[in-house]
């Protein structure tokens, strides 16, 4: 069996981790520059080199474990785990360490130090991960780890990519034209030319003759990629001095090696069986390494295996980006392809992204678990409305305007109640969106199972982890048992101990009177789970 690293297959693969990958580059690019003043020197010659070594290692170490899989299986169909900056976590270091310290200090450098030295923390707190990653992978239901994914995929990556395909329609539609066809219809174009780098030639075209894309050679240059030792000594130390940042960070990188144990739970879906253990080391080794090297951003596991899995890529469409980064950051170029790219000839991609990571959690859960996956989405809705109102009130004050309150100021809420808008509620439930969207698709799988113990032990670590602040608040903190979510969880548990102590009787599953009484020829049976290589995806 020859298991070949690059195949004509992993041309979609590429340009879709690119468009990814280039989004949230820019995204940290134009951030850094515009709204934290941060220097060229720093973004092109520090931040972005750093990215691209951290997001290399993991690349390498990911082709390694994919060859190896196929080897050990004798089969080459194995794709590579996608791996990059995770877009979440990257926008809290962006506006809860790095933004903070900017704007308390108007010091661009301090802020820069404060990131790289929240990096190598965060990376401590990825390795730990991994200690912990093998059994919360056995003890959660598939329903809970893929639920909990699907919900980012449907608010952040497609319905995101989505809005900007509709912001520019003739550049955004054009380039969905090919991606539904080539990706989603699974037609092949004339000449065998991939869809997802044609969906993006025919829409930067059209960009160019419309006026939003252009050619610009600003930010080109020569980067070596250098340890940044005294720099990192020093935003440590502005850490250790300011320890209410670590009720920021702690929080964020539980939840970035859960993605990624989630991410590694989506690939096993998929036929790709990977130890989350080393995966979750790999993740939280890049992020080290890159804060030394000057990227202050987290690495993981990227969500979408599922869809590269669909277009048969392999292992070459993952090392090819990361080479192609690693040489852009070294020349500056990343800058260039921005401004040739525009988001809306890289949009159909990531709605194709984010709707195939949906479609794999449906299809490998049991019939009976759907339910399951579709409540751990709820979470995540309430955190996009929630990033959605702070993005108002930002623009506002960046507007000019005086007195703009703060989300949670006491005047808003009440004002925002009056017009249908629940604020106390909806921040609530999107902190620690990931984790408390797993909690409940692992509650609502357990007590479909009559698993009534196990379901009552997930409210009762809800419980736990919302008198930390780890979920439902946006900071830690000491046990506070005066939060009533704490004792609603506990209230969900003891009604559930109490009527397990009745003969537990359940009424027959409607499910097949809603979905059709008999599946079609050739299907599986509503409730069948298919065998994980069996999966069609």
């Amino acid at each position: 069996m020859h298991y070949p690293i690059f195949s004509r297959n992993d041309i979609n693969g590429f340009w879709a981790l690119f468009a990814d990958t280039l989004a949230n580059l820019l995204i940290i690019s134009g951030v850094c520059r515009f709204v934290f003043k941060m220097p060229d020197e720093i973004v092109f010659g520090r931040i972005l080199p750093g990215a691209a070594i951290s997001i290399m290692i993991g690349i390498g170490v990911y082709v390694y474990l994919a060859q190896r899989l196929a080897r050990r299986e004798k089969r080459d169909n194995v794709t590579a785990l996608p791996y990059g900056i995770s877009t979440p976590v990257m926008f809290v270091y962006l506006f809860g360490v790095i933004g903070p310290i900017y704007w308390s200090t108007n010091d661009a450098l301090l802020a820069w130090q404060v990131g790289i030295a929240a990096g190598v923390v965060g990376g401590l707190v990825e390795i730990s991960g991994a200690a912990i990653g093998p059994w919360l992978q056995r003890v959660t239901p598939r329903a809970g780890m893929l639920g909990t994914l699907s919900g980012i995929a449907l608010v952040f990556i497609a319905t995101v990519a989505m809005a900007r395909i509709y912001e520019s329609p003739i550049v955004g539609f054009t380039a969905l034209a090919f991606v539904l066809w080539g990706m989603v219809g699974r037609f092949k174009l004339p000449f065998g030319l991939p869809s997802g780098l044609t969906a993006l030639i025919a829409a930067t075209i059209v960009a160019l003759a419309l006026g939003e894309a252009k050619f610009s050679f600003e930010g080109v240059g020569l980067y070596i990629p250098m340890p940044y030792v005294g720099d990192l000594m020093v935003g440590l130390q502005h850490l250790i001095d300011h320890p209410e940042l670590f009720a920021v960070l702690i929080p964020v990188q539980i939840y970035n090696f859960i993605e990624t144990m989630n991410n590694v739970e989506s690939a096993e879906a998929a036929g790709d069986k990977y130890p989350v253990g080393v995966c979750q080391l790999t993740d939280g080794i890049g992020t080290m390494v890159g804060g030394l090297f000057g990227s202050p951003f987290p690495t993981t596991v990227y969500i979408g295996h599922p869809a590269y899995k669909r277009m048969k890529a392999r292992s070459g469409y993952a090392l090819g980006v990361g080479i192609v980064f690693m040489v852009g950051a070294l020349f500056g170029l990343v800058a260039f392809l921005g401004n040739l790219i525009p988001p809306a000839a890289v949009a159909p991609i990531l709605v194709f992204v984010g709707v195939s990571i949906i479609a794999v959690a449906f299809r490998s859960c049991e019939g009976k678990h759907h339910i399951a996956v579709a409540i751990a989405f709820i979470p995540h809705v309430s955190s996009i409305v929630v990033v959605k109102w702070d993005a108002v009130l930002n623009a506002l004050r960046g507007m000019g305007m005086d007195a703009v309150p703060n989300l949670l100021d006491d005047a808003f809420v009440g004002a925002m109640v009056t017009q249908g808008a629940h604020v106390i509620g909806q921040s609530a439930l999107a902190n620690g969106a990931i984790v408390s969207g797993m909690l409940w698709g692992a509650f609502t799988a357990f007590l479909i199972d009559r698993k009534i113990i196990e379901a009552v032990i997930v409210a009762v670590v809800a419980a736990t982890l919302t008198a930390f602040g780890i979920i439902h608040d946006s900071a830690l903190h000491w046990p506070a048992f005066s939060n009533p979510l704490v004792w609603g969880y506990l209230i969900l548990g003891a009604v559930l101990l109490v009527a397990s102590r009745f003969p537990l009787e359940q009424e027959d599953d409607l499910e097949p009177m809603v979905l059709g009484t008999e599946p079609h020829e050739g299907e599986h049976p509503p409730h069948a789970p298919k065998p994980p290589h069996a999966i069609e995806i």
